[in-house]
């Protein structure tokens, strides 16, 4: 093991003896072991501001090992800010070490110039600080308060099984497009409406699967269908509009709503989805009330499951188109019906420009990508890209060129009729075992379709009690009370079942008949 002692040589006037200990075995690289050991002798003062250091050919030659490892040892500690470089006089340590920057010196007095001794003013303390009324709600409100622990059998959240996700595909494609090295990928893109290749293959993809015909210019990539429901909040929401929204309804819509203070105006749903008579009349010309915007998922309610039939369709978006309301629809997860042939979205039935359509691959791929898409009417592309631009910018850009590819390969429809029939099963499955399970004390509501079902139990229990034994099992669960502006439903719940194994289901209904049979 070599050792190297710096002497008080004449280049090494006044220097402590320092020792450079490199072990050839070690598994860490003989210029990163260089790097750490001069780094802590520069650290620690061993090495003091302003001190020369060697060259690098006498550092080599010294610890007889090559020029190029010692260059590379210097190279990082150069551009780290532990070196300075003085041409044609050498290499010495930093008089101003990069640590130096990252902490600020409480003992030091702030005295900035200008600034007066005393004021007449009151200062108010940081803490008693007003929020804005947005920040208010969100402080008010114990909204989105999940457990740190995950069960082992979770029906609360819907996630795709992602076991089942092609990663190695995946895998490859995004290191085909790192392998181009183009730095365009690593910097922020001039348009905030996303990557064009993406849209262009979005709107191939729109007009075959959900009959929605448009240009790729009206889409707009966002970060997931939330921040795509919060931008839409923020360009047509001023307090005290009302919004409507189906009862019950999405959480996270609801509560966008809500904290942008919105008055939310539930309108029941049905068998059908969302009752068009009932928002009628809650704004008809005697409420003297008129929506701002209405929030529905139409192709499979959230969360009760059924669909909003065609007639309904057509009759919403004249009500729209009479009212001026725009309509925000929600289609999550379309692509998973599993019997008959999928109706059309609402805006590729719109001709008056009143729906703005988001879409998502949360469900459809696996929820990290974080990626969605907003489809508006060509009057409001240019607010909502100023919109997306404020709230960050732009999408990552890598995702953004992977999911395209993986579009317009083919993948992602070779991936949906693959998962749509693993889908089929196991909700043939769960339901089946739910119905022989509890038999006539439970009814299953919604189309066949989608990664959930609503159950309604016939039980003495209330829900937080069945919730809480059924966690204290591992199960998680969750009723869908939280859903509902108004009042709720008791023993309702809605599970989860697409992201579970077969003996996961299984072993969850045998807890939760456990439960609910004491």
């Amino acid at each position: 093991m070599p050792l190297l002692c710096f002497d008080t040589s004449p280049l090494w006037v006044n220097y402590m003896d320092f020792l450079v200990n490199l072990d050839p075995a070690a598994e860490m690289p003989m210029h990163r072991q260089i790097y750490e050991e001069v780094r802590q002798a520069i650290l620690s003062g061993r090495l003091s501001a302003g001190r020369k250091m060697p060259s690098t050919r006498a550092l080599s030659q010294a610890l007889g090992i090559s020029r190029a490892t010692v260059t590379m040892s210097y190279e990082y500690l150069l551009s780290e800010g532990y070196f300075e470089s003085l041409t044609g006089s050498g290499t010495y340590v930093s008089r101003h070490l990069p640590e130096d920057l990252l902490y600020v010196d409480s003992d030091v007095p702030i005295d900035p110039i200008g600034e007066p001794e005393e004021t007449s003013l009151p200062v108010t303390p940081a803490k008693h600080m007003r929020l804005s009324w947005y920040g208010q709600s969100l402080a008010s409100r114990n909204w989105l308060d999940f457990p740190d622990a995950e069960p082992k059998i979770q029906f609360t959240f819907g996630r795709p099984a992602l076991d089942e996700f092609p990663m190695r595909l995946w895998t490859q494609l995004l290191s085909k497009h790192l392998a181009t090295r183009d730095l365009t990928s690593l910097d922020c893109p001039s348009r905030s409406k996303g990557h064009l290749p993406l849209r262009q293959a979005l709107a191939e993809y729109l007009a075959s699967a959900r009959a929605l015909h448009c240009n790729p210019e009206r889409i707009i990539i966002v970060n997931g269908s939330q921040q795509a429901i919060a931008l839409v909040t923020r360009v047509l929401i001023d307090r005290d509009d009302c919004a409507a929204i189906e009862e019950p309804g999405y959480l996270g819509a609801q509560k966008a709503l809500m904290a942008s203070g919105a008055n939310l105006v539930p309108i029941q749903v049905d068998y059908a989805g969302v009752r068009v008579d009932d928002l009628k009349k809650r704004f008809d010309s005697a409420s003297g009330l008129s929506a701002k915007l209405l929030y529905v998922t139409p192709s499979h309610q959230y969360p009760t499951g059924v669909a909003l039939s065609l007639p309904r369709r057509l009759d919403l978006l004249a009500w729209a188109a009479r009212t001026g309301t725009y309509i925000v629809e929600d289609d999550y997860d379309s692509e998973y019906r599993y019997k008959g042939r999928p109706i059309p979205a609402l805006a590729g039935l719109d001709k008056n420009g009143s729906v703005i359509y988001i879409g998502t691959f949360s469900k459809v791929l696996f929820p990290a990508l974080r990626l969605g898409y907003l489809v508006v009417p060509e009057s409001l592309v240019d607010v909502f890209a100023r919109a997306k631009w404020l709230a960050d910018r732009h999408s990552p850009l890598l995702d953004q060129q992977v999911l395209a590819e993986f579009i317009t390969a083919g993948h992602l429809d070779r991936h949906i009729r693959k998962m749509r029939g693993l889908y089929e099963q196991r909700r043939k499955l769960f339901v089946e075992n739910l119905k022989l399970t509890f038999g006539n004390r439970i009814s299953i509501l919604g189309d066949n379709a989608g990664l959930s079902v609503l159950v309604r139990f016939n039980t003495e229990c209330g829900d937080d009690e069945i919730v809480q034994r059924a966690a204290a099992l591992g199960v998680g669960l969750s009723s869908t009370k939280k859903y509902y502006i108004g009042q709720h439903r008791p023993s309702e719940f809605l599970l989860n079942y697409a992201g579970l194994t077969e003996e996961e289901l299984l072993e969850g209904i045998r807890i939760i008949a456990s439960i609910l049979n004491e």
